[in-house]
């Protein structure tokens, strides 16, 4: 895939991306892999997140999105999950508030009646060339957008969680391959990787299972949004493959992760990098 030089505001919409990402709604087909049960997928409205919603429908799922503000992106959503048949759930709000996370716990199982797969995907980032150039406001918001969200989401869900149920975090390539350009984002997603090692040590005695996948370069609007033109036109030449992914490619490991069948997966960190290895 090439795409052209573009930017647009952060946090961006996949509605004006060139070419806009395949969420694999002409792809993908479920075969009742998640049937019954309810998700809450935070960045749900666009990139990794879309697909792994519209994945998670078609396999028999509920599905709770939660996203910033982009409310186009978020009714495509919406239409993927109801048109497999299932219910959607739209939850607008900043999850660098603890209070939004746990809200979108309550309302999941209030509206939806459960809930068995978490999937803690949002994210925020930032390009820059210098450590001066990272205020202070921008490193605080990033942890906590990435991080402490995923650490109240969890905490949250837990009273709720029965045996069997999948926790499931967005980590990164950069959590062992960073960039210096994006240093906060960087570390976040090292955090992320450690603390999913620890909650499937410490939920394994109540049947939870928590894994983490480690994307590479992936085609959704954090990228024209956060960074240069220029470097968006190359994003992803750097692989082994010789591209970005789109979005639908990285679904298929969320469907497995959350899946009765990885019943044994608890643990890991699973690596979607277009053939760079990660530690």
């Amino acid at each position: 895939m090439n795409q052209p030089a573009q930017q647009q505001p952060v946090p961006g919409s996949d509605q004006v991306m060139d070419p806009k990402p395949d969420y694999g709604q002409d792809s993908y087909r479920g075969s009742g892999r998640l049937e019954g049960k309810v998700a809450l997928i935070t960045g749900g409205d666009s990139g990794i997140g879309k697909a792994v919603a519209l994945a998670y429908a078609r396999e028999g799922a509920d599905v709770a999105i939660s996203y910033l503000n982009e409310h186009e992106d978020a009714e495509e959503a919406k239409r993927f999950i109801e048109d497999a048949g299932r219910r959607a759930l739209l939850l607008p709000g900043d999850i660098s508030d603890p209070a939004h996370c746990r809200s979108l716990v309550a309302k999941t199982i209030e509206e939806l009646g459960g809930l068995d797969i978490l999937v803690s995907n949002a994210a925020f980032q930032m390009d820059h060339p210098s450590l001066e150039e990272v205020s202070d406001e921008e490193w605080d918001y990033t942890w906590a957008t990435n991080v402490s969200a995923f650490f109240h989401l969890v905490k949250a869900a837990l009273p709720h969680l029965k045996a069997g149920a999948s926790i499931i975090g967005s980590s990164s390539i950069q959590s062992d391959q960073p960039s210096p350009n994006l240093l906060p984002y960087a570390a976040t997603k090292a955090a992320i990787a450690s603390m999913v090692a620890s909650l499937a040590q410490m939920l394994g005695e109540r049947g939870i299972r928590a894994n983490s996948v480690a994307p590479g370069p992936v085609w959704t609007p954090l990228i024209p949004a956060t960074m240069p033109p220029d470097t968006v036109a190359s994003f992803g030449e750097q692989t082994p493959l010789g591209r970005a992914a789109q979005p639908a490619e990285l679904a298929p490991v969320y469907v497995l992760l959350a899946s009765d069948e990885a019943s044994y997966v608890s643990g890991a960190r699973i690596a979607v990098t277009g053939g760079k290895p990660i530690l």
